[in-house]
């Protein structure tokens, strides 16, 4: 590389794609912050990303209800799903799916009992804020005339997917949900101006392959216990607890992990 000018060197560099040890650093350094925001910051931060969450079931549900019936009507109006995490990701509000991989590399690196604590933190702050939020959002759409009643309708038939299949098939859904959404954690660093295009993507597939998303899906159940179509214990048993399992499983194993440890070498050598 001698006969290459520094300007040539600068080009060069732009148009490189950064490595899977400076994305896990990257990632990482996100996570130690992310781990030190005080209380108030993280609680008020979760509330914002289950509120906006709700964006994906009105823009799913209004796109449902005036599309005309077709074989491809499901797919289309899918395309809704996907803004409520453009505004979390973009607006870079904490969503408890991908902290299941910032907060875990410092802690995969630190391996100690303060990191422990530290994440477990987090993740009790982010995952309460954005149920709380999720609750809120459904309780307006759900009790109140915001939307007309063809609107509201399909608000309901796509939320009745959220508690439609048995224990373990959610939590294997909700083990590919959680691989995604943590996926795309680890994709935006080197996306550049295609991060839109890849949160799009990521989390259509998410909603039409009918995986479970412990947030997202928190609005669609939520509405159906407000609308008197679910009970609490419908939340907890059918939806809450077993897509938790699979989000943390296909979050932490499948991306945390599994990434650290092609990069472990590196960036412990």
């Amino acid at each position: 590389m001698s006969d290459v000018s520094e300007a040539e060197r600068a080009i060069i560099a732009a148009h490189s794609r950064p490595n899977a040890a400076l994305i896990h650093e990257v990632i990482r350094a996100e996570g130690e912050s992310e781990l030190d925001r005080p209380v108030h910051a993280l609680l008020l931060s979760g509330l914002a990303a289950g509120l906006s969450l709700g964006a994906s079931l009105i823009a799913e549900g209004v796109l449902q209800a005036h599309l005309p019936e077709a074989p491809w009507r499901e797919l289309v109006s899918k395309l809704g799903y996907p803004v409520g995490f453009l505004i979390v990701v973009l607006g870079r509000q904490q969503l408890f799916t991908e902290n299941t991989v910032t907060p875990i590399l410092p802690l995969l690196r630190n391996r100690d009992a303060k990191t422990v604590g530290r994440v477990a933190r987090l993740w009790a702050l982010v995952l309460a804020a954005n149920v709380a939020g999720t609750w809120a959002v459904a309780a307006v759409l759900a009790g109140t005339e915001l939307f007309p009643p063809e609107v509201k309708q399909a608000f309901a038939s796509i939320s009745r997917h959220a508690i439609a299949t048995p224990f373990g098939d959610t939590v294997l859904r909700g083990v590919f949900a959680g691989w995604l959404i943590a996926l795309m954690v680890w994709l935006m660093p080197g996306a550049g101006s295609s991060r839109p295009a890849i949160i799009v993507l990521l989390t259509w597939l998410v909603t039409a392959a009918g995986f479970a998303h412990i947030v997202a899906g928190s609005v669609d159940v939520a509405y159906l216990v407000w609308s008197g179509e679910a009970e609490a214990g419908d939340y907890l048993g059918r939806f809450f607890i077993p897509t938790l399992l699979g989000n943390v499983l296909g979050g932490v194993t499948l991306v945390a992990a599994l990434n650290y440890g092609q990069v472990a070498n590196e960036v412990e050598g």
